[in-house]
């Protein structure tokens, strides 16, 4: 499973879901889920990378595993509600290249040298 692409990651995880845990969580739970992740991954990414030193309790968490599980929520919530996230993925970069075609370019907060 090197290569995997998001409509194969939302197959695989469903097929999990139906095989090993059971059954999916209601889509309150996995967005409740999801949060909670999200905020295991801050925690970690603060302390790695921020201010903060790390807890006894994090020394052994690892951000790629942390990254994993938001995107298995993730998918989860895409898989409830019909969204096929590699449609979505496709129209959220052509939304951002028509947007932010310019913005970026001349935002002297990105391309100021002395920063």
């Amino acid at each position: 499973m090197n290569n995997i692409t998001l409509n194969e990651a939302q197959i695989k995880v469903d097929e999990w879901i139906k095989t090993i845990g059971v059954r999916y969580f209601n889509e309150l739970t996995n967005l409740g889920i999801l949060m909670e992740e999200v905020g295991e991954l801050s925690r970690i990414m603060v302390r790695k990378y921020g201010e903060q030193s790390f807890k006894e309790s994090d020394k052994g968490a690892d951000i790629a595993d942390e990254m994993a599980d938001v995107l298995w929520v993730l998918i989860c919530l895409a898989n409830q509600t019909g969204v096929n996230l590699t449609e979505a993925l496709h129209k959220n970069f052509e939304k951002k290249s028509l947007r932010d075609s310019h913005r970026h370019l001349h935002n002297t907060k990105l391309t100021d040298s002395d920063i």
